[in-house]
């Protein structure tokens, strides 16, 4: 696994008390992931492309319920989606990933790159950088060191990318009629929490000078 040291940017250094690493640990983007993903952005958005690129516009924060970084890691890791996901394999074969995976002693791990399109939102995977979170219930809640580094991932992603949006999962639905919003099918909708109001109103709040556009509001 490589590991990239990353420097704070000058215009973020002052929330930045100390530089962190970014560990490489790619889950498996063959060629059979490849035409699945592209599949995927035809078939949900109408999107006809060669390359399986985005133009982040959005970060989203997740958990992944499950305790340990390694099983967490094997439910991302292979191209085709696990047969205990039914409820979302009506929609497409490909595996459900996230452009980085965060883990409870809050090593930053990335899975695969940051502007190849992953599958963890519905309606916005063309357009959203994914951090998932190791844990997140039960006796695996996320963690201080998760917070810190989420809060750090956010800046340094806002920093390289013209990025407009930072939300939960659990808000998804509310770009529902938003410009960015592509998803084709109006009954494909999961019920989200994660990663938990607390959690996110924390690194929201630590990022509040990034001036990232208000989520859209319920109606």
């Amino acid at each position: 696994m490589k590991k990239l040291v990353v420097l704070c940017s000058l215009s973020i250094t002052l929330s930045c008390s100390v530089n962190r690493e970014i560990t490489d640990k790619p889950i498996i983007f063959n060629e059979e992931r490849k035409e699945l993903t592209l599949k995927y952005m035809s078939d949900r958005y109408d999107l006809d492309q060669e390359e399986p690129n985005i133009v982040p516009k959005m970060i989203v924060l997740h958990w992944t319920v499950i305790p340990t970084l390694e099983k967490s890691y094997q439910a991302f890791n292979l191209p085709t989606l696990p047969d205990w996901r039914p409820e979302i394999s009506s929609a497409s074969g490909l595996n459900v990933s996230s452009q980085f995976l965060v883990d409870q002693d809050g090593t930053i791990y990335r899975l695969m790159p940051e502007t190849t399109m992953a599958r963890h939102v519905i309606g916005l995977n063309h357009c959203a950088i994914g951090i998932e979170n190791v844990g997140g219930t039960g006796d695996s809640k996320l963690t201080r060191a998760q917070l810190r580094s989420n809060k750090w991932l956010v800046k340094y992603l806002k920093s390289k990318y013209n990025i407009d949006y930072l939300i939960g999962h659990y808000e998804y639905t509310l770009f529902e009629d938003h410009e960015l919003w592509l998803e084709k099918d109006e009954g494909y909708r999961t019920i989200k929490t994660d990663p938990g109001k607390k959690f996110l109103k924390r690194v929201k709040r630590a990022t509040k000078k990034l001036n990232f556009k208000p989520t859209p509001i319920a109606k």
